[in-house]
């Protein structure tokens, strides 16, 4: 399994440190198959050691220039990060990501051999038409992307169950999964309140490789509760 720690806008420089000061210590209790990813926010951003990998939530496509406010491969070679996050709902509706914009991301930090997780999912109101409605919205947000990419795992985020305590059920997640392996044949990860009350029975859905995990893995012995369970 996979267990990816997105912290979104949460946690300051000393906190991270804190937390991952416990990962290490636990994460020796994990499967050894096991993968664990955390990405901080940009301020928190180091190099650590451990049985995890370190990703950025964002970057803009470019090594350094002109783009205020953005970093670019020159900052994140500092801290030898090779992961990063793509096509997050929350950048695609909050921050205005195109699709188009998203792709020449893509593109990019597979031409620099980045492992991505990249993001995917729907609204509520594309859910309820139905599973075809579903996987026809699904599949236009892999135009532009190179889905045989080999450094890639896609995580399938329903945009009405992040953050909301509604989880997708067994049956909606199971169909989503399948209709999307066979789509495209690489790691799929489940994300949208994902906790400890729900993990056990999510992680044994066909088809479900790992989890993208937000609330709940803002709080080391709340992330370590899945990846331990």
């Amino acid at each position: 399994m996979i267990y990816a720690a997105n912290f979104k806008t949460n946690h300051t420089r000393k906190s991270t440190q804190n937390y991952i000061k416990d990962l290490q210590l636990k994460l020796k209790d994990k499967k050894t198959e096991d993968r664990v990813f955390i990405f901080p926010p940009l301020t928190a951003l180091d190099a650590y050691d451990g049985d995890f990998t370190i990703g950025v939530q964002n970057a803009y496509p470019v090594n350094n220039g002109a783009f205020t406010g953005e970093v670019g491969l020159e900052q994140l070679a500092e801290f030898n990060i090779n992961t990063i996050l793509i096509g997050h709902s929350e950048r695609r509706d909050i921050l205005g990501e195109s699709q188009d914009e998203v792709a020449k991301k893509f593109a990019f930090f597979k031409e620099h051999g980045f492992k991505i997780i990249y993001c995917i999912g729907e609204s509520l109101e594309i859910r309820e038409r139905g599973l075809e409605a579903v996987m026809k919205h699904l599949i236009s947000q892999f135009e532009g992307i190179d889905t045989t990419y080999d450094k890639l795992m896609v995580a399938y985020e329903p945009i009405w169950a992040i953050g909301t305590g509604r989880t997708a059920s067994v049956v909606e997640i199971t169909q989503t999964h399948n209709a999307l392996k066979e789509v495209v044949d690489k790691p799929l990860l489940y994300g949208g309140s994902v906790k400890s009350a729900n993990i056990a029975e999510i992680a044994k859905i066909e088809n479900v490789d790992g989890v993208l995990v937000g609330g709940a893995s803002l709080k080391t012995e709340t992330f370590l509760e899945l990846v331990l369970h």
